[in-house]
């Protein structure tokens, strides 16, 4: 199979894996009446996709698998298109840090933590900052909800967003451990 085939065919199993692990795989938490952020460990499928697949075919996966879950679900539906924006800059992040260290290219277990660690936590310190402040702006500016109001969803989806990341961190770190070799040929 032609390797740009075999590399789409990847993006968009993961991009069902992104929704899939978004929609099926989350605690919902609401921060204000018709308003709701989420525990879940799709950033970690994010990274995942973005270590396997390269920055651009990763975030296209997360951009589309989790904008999709958001369109999908009427408490998250007005975030789809700031949740495209996020997920695809998550996974270029991440696979571009990780193509800077090599990851590709590391054999030794340690190696491997150490460049997806940093690559992760690269990714997720920028979802800890950007998120909550776009998010912010977005439902203030874009979709007309009161200053005060988006104050109370910034605190609460802040606080959802690091504990997020901490978990994500872990688990994309874990999964790449499972999965790389199998994906090595694709990548390239």
């Amino acid at each position: 199979m032609d390797n740009r085939l075999k590399k789409l065919t990847y993006t968009v199993m993961f991009t069902a894996v992104n929704y899939v692990v978004f929609t099926y795989g989350k605690i919902n938490i609401v921060t204000a009446p018709g308003h709701s952020t989420a525990i879940h460990v799709a950033n970690a499928v994010v990274m995942l996709s973005a270590w396997l697949l390269g920055p651009l075919y990763g975030g296209i996966a997360g951009a589309i698998g989790l904008s999709i879950a958001d369109l999908l679900d009427p408490r998250y539906i007005t975030s789809a298109p700031k949740t495209f924006i996020m997920k695809f800059m998550i996974a270029l992040i991440a696979g571009t840090v990780a193509q800077k260290l090599k990851l590709q290219e590391k054999n030794e277990r340690k190696d491997i933590i150490r460049a997806a660690g940093i690559s992760a936590v690269c990714a997720m310190v920028f979802n800890v900052i950007v998120d909550p402040i776009f998010g912010y702006f977005y439902k203030k500016l874009i979709l007309r909800i009161p200053a005060e109001a988006a104050s109370i969803i910034l605190t609460w989806s802040a606080g959802v967003t690091a504990i997020n990341a901490v978990v994500c961190t872990f688990v994309s770190v874990l999964l790449y451990l499972a999965l790389y070799k199998r994906f090595r040929t694709i990548y390239r």
